[in-house]
């Protein structure tokens, strides 16, 4: 809540007054990844039928993995995949132990050392869930970019994101962009307007969307 004791300074300079929420390793998404397992839950439930592909090797990068439920989601419908968790070493640690618990259907990250900076290729999923929203648009294309040259052809990548309607207002959680205005430097709630447009400057072909409760992923 500190980042909001000065709304009226966040706007004017058009974003969080410091790092936010953005610095590296910073302790709050060890918090984020511990306590937001039940509502995100279902999502990654929700989400796993649209991508996962039973019976398949899948070799799946989940990238910012944070409590790695996503990932999860996906082995539980294929145990074929093998996923690969992406994210700082202080936030991965809870990922590796959501994915050893007993109901986890086997589902690994690799050690913190392989992580840190390198994708690697040759995937044939990437999961981008609840991301893209920290950082301003160019930010994003050169990260998708990236991606892109670490797929296979013909592979899926998915997001999850909060996506209000084109006036930016509507529905009520369009709100959202107010928090990412306080907390990053440069975040935002974007349209599937902007975000298809991101995804094609990045090379991408068609985009779909998908709407899933209580967000939108596609």
């Amino acid at each position: 809540m500190s980042h909001f004791k000065d709304v009226a300074a966040a706007v004017r300079k058009g974003g969080s007054l410091d790092d936010g929420n953005m610095s590296p390793d910073d302790p709050i998404w060890v918090e984020f990844a511990q306590h937001m397992a039940e509502m995100i839950g279902g999502m990654s439930k929700a989400v796993a039928p649209f991508v996962a592909q039973p019976g398949k090797a899948q070799k799946v990068l989940d990238i910012a993995a944070g409590h790695g439920l996503f990932g999860i989601a996906v082995a539980e419908l294929n145990p074929a995949a093998e996923i690969v968790a992406t994210d700082w070493k202080n936030v991965l640690e809870v990922a590796i132990a959501n994915a050893a618990k007993p109901e986890s259907p086997g589902a690994t990250a690799p050690s913190p050392q392989r992580i840190r900076r390198r994708f690697r290729r040759g995937y044939d999923l990437v999961l981008l869930p609840n991301f893209l929203h920290h950082f301003d648009p160019p930010t994003n294309v050169k990260l998708l970019k990236k991606i892109r040259a670490a797929m296979k052809p013909g592979a899926l990548l998915a997001t999850v994101e909060e996506v209000p309607n084109d006036d930016r207002v509507s529905p009520p959680m369009a709100s959202f962009s107010m928090m990412m205005l306080c907390s990053t430097p440069a975040g935002d709630a974007y349209t599937f307007r902007e975000l298809d447009g991101m995804f094609r400057e990045a090379g991408f072909g068609e985009t779909t969307r998908q709407e899933v409760e209580p967000l939108l992923c596609f």
